[in-house]
């Protein structure tokens, strides 16, 4: 893998993992509270740095918006800060479009 590839996983592995890891959603609090993958945390792209000691670094983190193009630049810096981070391809479309279900509002 080149150095400075992406991880990603697809929304499967996220279903299939969400109780072992935490999802972070890095899209806009408008957009989160229009449907995202329940039990996902809100942490805005532009907060991502101020607030990643709020992640445990011994949790997987899937980093999730709206169609992966956020997340990925959000999981390099998570990855460079030393945390197990990927990409969730496909983002919150991709979850949606698969008929699973959509939590809305804030919680």
């Amino acid at each position: 893998m080149a150095e400075n590839q992406t991880l990603e996983v697809d929304i499967d592995q996220v279903a299939a993992e969400r109780d072992k890891a935490v999802v972070v959603d890095v899209r806009e609090p408008g957009e989160f509270v229009q449907g995202h993958v329940p039990g996902a945390v809100l942490m805005p792209m532009e907060q991502m740095a101020s607030r990643m000691a709020e992640l445990d670094r011994n949790t997987p983190v899937y980093v999730i918006c709206a169609s992966g193009n956020r997340s990925k630049a959000m999981t390099d810096l998570l990855r460079a800060a030393g945390f197990d981070a990927r990409s969730v391809t496909g983002g919150t479309q991709a979850w949606i479009n698969s008929g699973r279900p959509v939590e809305e509002g804030t919680r």
